[in-house]
């Protein structure tokens, strides 16, 4: 007994002794060290020794601390504040932890069973069944036990886990919860979750779901990289995203993904994104074979075409019967015809903000298409291993070839041919770093007569860098050069034979950052600016034997510079609201010759009054303006919602053309003294249901816009080389209104989409001079005004492999102006039209149809194959493209041109590796 109590006073007594030690201060300091060497500082100095994994701790972060007289518990503490580290502290052993605290008692919590510690919930869920495997389970945060929180933020980047490109629209949903989010198009999401146990699931229609059973103890991330679902590839063909419609406010988005549209038969079996667009309700071209785009009544000028944020200003080949856009270096296409993000400017009815394909970082790849006309070939190439990787692609013509091969001279003497070449490279740094450069160039040439012979290009240059300050902020740098050029090389056996050039060029900056300020709040802010620079035209003499005089316009300088706001405000479940503004302001620059015209008569060369003189980057001329973008969402339940969008915009460059469509021989002008920006007014109103039956999408969108300053022309304008352009030009007002109605189904055997458009778009050029007037200053039709617009595009899948396509187009014919009798004057007849646009050509409408054979699924194999046999145009129609008139023996007789006129068969073979 006497040993037994002598023990006792000995334990206890070293007891008092470590718990003496264990509350005495201790001083110690360390400057620009890691935490490890925090670590092995204090065991030197003291009896203390710490257990732990070297993995749990950054060494590339350097701490300092300088503690006189504290306790163990204060400095660990301090140490230890910006980590997901606990310590327990046992005699003179201290060891660490990830997350979980160690208790050694029962403690009261925030758990339903108070008597349970939060440390042994996540274990108590876990089935004890030896059969059974359980889930790994992802610790997230730090724990604390003093916490009064009850619920932290979850948050985290989704990517592909292929090419790790950032994947939007992922459904992030927590189990057994009402809890659900959808990630931005960063990739990020975040959730707000009740402390303890929960399971993530991520869904998507393209992507293999996954889960993950995660302990919360504080805010704090998990990312996911997920598998593509290889047999979704042939699935969905267009999407104007129901997820992105319910996620964002802005009306009139529709995305294209570039990887879904190879079943839909086009012109000579080409893969084209931004000929699908032209199915899409609210969006024409003047006829067929044409390029730019009329959108939402809208000139062909009016959009802003993006490749990785650079410009491009003729989007086409061939006069627009293909677009100047390998489609295998494409990834989507982002159009908004509604409203626009305030991040873009410059232009007044829609943007084509076209997103290229991330190069496979993992392993060698490509893809490629042979057809009757082009050849296409592009390549994935790793530089880094799971990091960095170079996607280059081609695309050429053998026209000139098949030209060469026919009978007909004068087609034989011909010459139509382009090709067009694109490089990426993106480089993913680290976690919170990532560039991206994009290069770009394409070429055309034509002859129309055998002595002229037609030259025009793109080319573009993109850099981008995205940086990750936090889970919650991001930003965005932007640097791009683009540059449009043509010219014109008549070689005659007269002296006139000329050489014409003409090229204008943007250099862009833009700096966008992105915060998620809270649940309610997702700002995105910034800057841009972008410098122009035109060639108006330069005419030569094209050998030694030519008389021509040179020409060449003054060059042309305008500096573009904006700053935007916008903020996502979520009011509540049901109401979103986007506030968006931006201010534009524009700087017409030096050197420069401006004419001063004089007051109250009309322009013309002998009306100058002065010439002004601005020397080089001297400010000729200011404009700008505020241009709010608001948008509103509001969902009645998860199949029914509506949205309202009202948006401002300025542009300050105008496409100057005589033409009907836009031609590659067309030249911009930037505003000046004489020449005002073009604004406009965008009112809409959309309603977006989805059915239960079948998986069909149905919305119904409505809008009303109205313009300033629109271009227009005299008649018989000469806009080509012509020192005194503003005498030439009309401005006036527009107004367009319309109503867009879509039915989709995107999955099942049976898919595609149904789309009607009704609109109407006029201008009116109105003067107090009657030569500066058309059609005695009333409203009239423009020449791209169709009224009804129908689309249906089908494909039903037989077996996995083959499936069946059509296309069917039908469109009001557009406006023209007919002569409708003669006159003499002075002794001479001459020909009376109509007024302008009065009449119309006939009315449009084709039918495609195509053949889809996909090659075997085998796994291991050389390539993956793709067959499409298609008829364009199989009914043979007549379509007219325009009516010229022609006076023949006393009589003035109507003539019509076609563009194809027969049936189009074509075969085209495509394979992926």
């Amino acid at each position: 007994m006497r040993i037994f109590i002598i023990f006792l006073l000995f334990f206890g007594f070293n007891q008092f002794l470590y718990s003496q030690d264990q509350k005495s201060n201790i001083t110690v300091s360390y400057s620009n060290i890691n935490r490890i060497d925090v670590l092995k500082k204090i065991e030197a100095s003291t009896n203390y020794r710490f257990y732990f994994q070297d993995n749990w701790f950054d060494k590339n972060v350097l701490v300092y601390g300088d503690y006189t007289n504290k306790t163990i518990e204060e400095i660990l503490s301090k140490v230890f504040a910006d980590t997901e580290l606990n310590f327990y502290i046992n005699k003179n052993k201290i060891i660490l932890t990830k997350n979980s605290i160690i208790y050694d008692k029962f403690q009261n919590n925030k758990s339903k069973d108070n008597n349970i510690p939060i440390f042994f919930q996540q274990y108590d869920s876990v089935k004890k069944n030896k059969t059974e495997k359980a889930d790994p389970i992802a610790l997230i945060g730090k724990e604390t036990i003093d916490s009064e929180t009850e619920f932290y933020t979850l948050s985290g980047h989704i990517t592909d886990l292929k090419d790790e490109k950032s994947l939007a629209d992922i459904t992030v949903k927590v189990k057994n919860t009402a809890i659900i989010t959808i990630t931005n198009k960063e990739g990020f999401y975040s959730v707000k979750l009740p402390v303890g146990l929960a399971t993530i699931e991520i869904e998507s229609l393209l992507y293999n779901n996954t889960s993950r059973k995660i302990m919360i103890y504080s805010n704090g991330t998990l990312d996911f990289s997920i598998i593509e679902k290889i047999n979704q590839l042939n699935e969905v063909l267009v999407k104007g995203k129901n997820s992105q419609n319910i996620r964002t406010a802005i009306t009139g988005v529709t995305t294209i993904e570039a990887e879904g549209i190879k079943n839909i038969p086009l012109v000579l079996g080409e893969r084209d994104v931004l000929k699908i667009a032209l199915t899409i309700p609210g969006i024409k071209t003047a006829g067929e074979g044409s390029s730019g785009f009329n959108v939402r009544g809208g000139k062909e000028d009016q959009n802003l075409m993006l490749l990785d944020n650079g410009t491009i200003y003729n989007p086409a080949h061939l006069f627009g019967f293909f677009s100047s856009l390998n489609p295998y270096t494409i990834n989507k296409v982002d159009i908004y015809k509604g409203g626009i993000p305030s991040e873009f400017g410059g232009r007044l009815s829609s943007v084509f903000d076209i997103t290229s394909k991330n190069g496979n970082t993992e392993k060698f790849s490509g893809e490629g298409g042979i057809g009757p006309v082009t050849s296409n070939l592009t390549a994935s190439i790793p530089v880094v291993k799971g990091k960095a990787s170079l996607l280059v692609g081609g695309r050429a013509t053998y026209s000139d070839w098949i030209l060469k091969s026919l009978d007909d001279e004068n087609l034989k003497n011909s010459q139509a041919s382009f090709y067009d070449l694109f490089a990426k490279y993106n480089h993913k740094i680290n976690k919170n770093n990532s560039v991206e450069a994009t290069g770009y160039y394409s070429k055309d040439k034509y002859t129309i007569t055998p002595d002229s012979l037609y030259r025009y290009s793109n080319s573009l240059v993109s850099l981008k860098w995205k940086h990750s300050f936090n889970e919650k902020n991001n930003s965005e740098l932007n640097v791009t050069n683009s540059e449009y050029k043509f010219s014109i090389d008549y070689e005659s056996a007269n002296p006139e034979s000329f050489l014409l050039k003409y090229k204008i060029n943007e250099t862009q900056a833009s700096l966008k950052f992105n915060s998620e300020f809270n649940s309610k709040h997702r700002f995105t802010y910034g800057i841009a600016s972008k410098l122009y620079k035109v060639n108006p035209g330069e005419l030569s003499p094209n050998g030694d034997s030519s008389l021509i005089t040179p020409v060449k316009i003054e060059d042309e300088k305008g500096l573009e510079s904006a700053v935007f706001f916008s903020d996502k405000f979520k009011i509540s479940e049901k109401l979103l609201l986007d506030i968006g503004a931006r201010y534009s302001y524009y700087l017409a620059l030096g050197p420069s010759t401006q004419k001063i015209y004089e007051d109250g008569v009309p322009k013309t060369p002998s009306t100058v009054t002065e010439e002004k003189v601005y020397t080089n980057n001297e400010v000729i001329n200011s404009s700008g303006g505020f241009e709010p973008r608001i948008a509103l969402r509001y969902i009645f339940d998860e199949s029914l919602f509506v949205k309202a969008g009202f948006d401002k915009n300025y542009q300050y460059i105008h496409l100057l053309t005589n033409n009907t469509t836009q031609s590659p021989t067309d030249t911009w002008k930037l505003s000046d003294i004489n020449v005002k920006p073009e604004s406009g007014l965008q009112y809409s109103l959309g309603i977006f249901k989805k059915l239960e039956y079948n998986d069909l999408e149905l919305s119904l969108e409505g809008y009303y816009k109205t313009s300033k300053n629109i271009l227009d022309y005299k008649v018989g304008a000469n806009i080509l080389l012509n020192e005194n352009l503003e005498t030439e030009i009309l401005q006036g007002d527009g107004k367009a209104y319309g109503i867009e109605f879509l039915l989709k189904k995107s999955m099942g055997r049976l898919n595609g989409w149904i789309g009607y458009t009704y609109s109407r778009t006029f201008i009116k050029l109105d003067s107090q001079f009657n030569d500066e007037k058309v059609n005695n200053g009333a409203y009239f039709p423009t020449n791209f005004d169709k009224p009804h617009d129908l689309s249906i595009v089908m494909n039903y899948k037989f077996t996995h492999r083959y499936s069946f396509s059509s296309n069917f187009v039908y469109q009001t014919g557009r406006p023209i102006t007919y002569p409708i009798g003669k006159y003499s004057y002075n002794g001479a007849e001459y020909t009376l039209y109509s007024d302008r646009n009065k009449f119309r050509i006939p009315d449009y409408y084709r039918l495609d149809i195509g053949l889809n054979i996909e090659g075997n699924h085998k796994i291991k194999k050389l390539a993956h194959s793709f067959w499409n046999i298609s008829v364009y145009n199989v009914l043979g129609r007549n379509n007219p493209y325009s009516i010229f008139f022609v006076t023949k023996d006393g009589q003035v007789k109507a003539y019509q041109t076609s563009i194809f006129a027969v049936p189009i068969p074509t075969i085209t073979y495509n394979f992926k590796f």
